[in-house]
């Protein structure tokens, strides 16, 4: 699979970017933010499968929660060809249409 965009300037405004790096960076919390994958790539796998219901949306070229998501448990995958690690920024409309599906699965609500 290709990347949507090959640098994440060319995915979303400069601008933008800058914001979202400025508040993990401000408030002192990217490294809490990264931690989970840190430890979880440094402990040799993923927790046990999630006994909860649990949505998953990879988009292009982000894979990092493609494992966790394999491991099974309930819920939600999707696959998207576009997007990228800045799924919210990039397709902001394509996630919350999943997000949305995923909970409307949940409450048994079939409607658009």
């Amino acid at each position: 699979m290709t990347l949507a965009f090959e640098l994440p300037e060319d995915a979303v405004k400069i601008d933008d970017l800058l914001t979202n790096v400025s508040l993990y960076w401000f408030t002192a919390c990217a490294g809490s933010a990264a931690r989970l994958l840190y430890e979880t790539t440094h402990a040799g796998g993923w927790p046990q499968a999630p006994t909860v219901p649990v949505g998953v949306a990879v988009f292009s070229g982000d894979n990092t929660l493609r494992a966790f998501a394999e491991r099974g448990g309930p819920g939600h995958f999707s696959e998207f060809d576009v997007g990228g690690h800045f799924a919210s920024m990039e397709c902001p409309e394509l996630l919350v249409s999943d997000v949305r599906m995923f909970f409307r699965s949940l409450r048994g609500d079939e409607r658009n």
